[in-house]
């Protein structure tokens, strides 16, 4: 590992200023993603900004949603009445991920950021363009079952490993950031971005920006929502598929809907295609199948050592059917 300094922060401004002016710093408050990529070369930092005493622990009311501070804990968050009652979903996706000890130390701003779990991104001695730009992706014709059937590109097939942001992008929560230039928000759904000719840069946040809190809309929409996840084996394992869906059914046809599905794509797939058809159709399997269709009418499955990953096609049909049934 390579040396680096540590510095705690005093306060979040002062942290996103050290941060920003200096190329080889980042931030680090619980680490679970961070310290994995320092032991194994993934990253290499020069110097460790450490913000686990200045970002807020602090859940609040606010217009009817929730204000959600970047310090706080997945599985305070989990826990949190609030959350169980009004927001099924997320609750069900973080306590999905990872294990009860990662989730004691994993955070609200930082468990959406964490990196693929590819093998070949971890794997410093294989070409990888999101770890080294440029230099190639193994995965393509390699080691593929949890790779990417929408959005990839001849650049890069990963996908993106956090359950919680897979609920947040469902949820039309917003993120709030502290940049160097000051304060700013947009939807969660615009945090990710797909590779493109660009596959090592994850999100939109600049080098320095500091998530600083999530918010979560008045939805009553939500309260009726499911996070399932589908994944090789019941515990501390990461999607091959996930959906996380709400449902509002009226006289049986469905008002209004959202989905988003995890495990398929290089940042958290929000499915506005089977949303726009299942809206006004009769809340059945039939209309959802067609949603499903409808959404994955672009995917593309790939071949790989491992026999490659087209079933995962018709496993996330399945999967969103299964949810949207149980909601209804």
């Amino acid at each position: 590992m390579k040396p680096f300094d540590y510095r705690p922060a005093t306060d979040v401004t002062t942290a996103v200023r050290d941060v920003s002016a200096r190329p080889g710093a980042t931030f680090v408050a619980g680490g679970t993603n961070l310290v994995d990529h320092l032991k194994l070369g993934v990253i290499q930092p020069d110097l460790l900004v450490d913000i686990t005493s200045v970002t807020s622990t602090r859940i609040e009311d606010r217009d009817g949603g929730l204000w959600i501070g970047a310090g706080v804990r997945n599985s305070d968050l989990a826990a949190d009445q609030r959350v169980r009652e009004r927001y099924p979903m997320l609750a069900q996706a973080l306590l999905a991920g990872a294990s009860g000890q990662l989730r004691n130390m994993a955070t609200t701003g930082g468990n959406p950021l964490q990196r693929t779990r590819c093998v070949y991104f971890q794997d410093v001695t294989t070409p990888c363009n999101k770890r080294a730009p440029g230099s190639g992706c193994s995965a393509i014709g390699g080691y593929t079952r949890y790779h990417a059937i929408l959005g990839a590109s001849e650049h890069c097939v990963a996908t993106h490993p956090s359950d919680m942001a897979v609920a947040l992008s469902a949820l039309d929560a917003k993120v709030h950031v502290l940049t160097a230039e000051g304060e700013s928000s947009f939807p969660f759904v615009d945090l990710h971005r797909l590779p493109a000719e660009a596959p090592d840069k994850d999100t939109r946040l600049r080098h320095g920006d500091l998530i600083t809190a999530i918010e979560l809309p008045p939805s009553p929409l939500a309260r009726r929502s499911r996070y399932r996840k589908v994944r090789d084996r019941a515990s501390y394992a990461f999607a091959l598929v996930s959906v996380a869906a709400a449902l509002d059914v009226a006289d049986g046809v469905v008002r209004d809907v959202r989905i988003a599905l995890g495990g398929v794509a290089h940042k958290p797939w929000r499915a506005y295609k089977a949303e726009q058809v299942l809206r006004g159709q009769p809340a059945e399997v039939t209309s959802y199948q067609q949603a499903a269709e409808a959404e994955l009418a672009d995917a593309q499955a790939l071949d790989g050592l491992d026999g490659g990953n087209g079933f995962k096609i018709p496993l996330i049909t399945r999967t969103l059917v299964a949810v949207l049934r149980e909601l209804s």
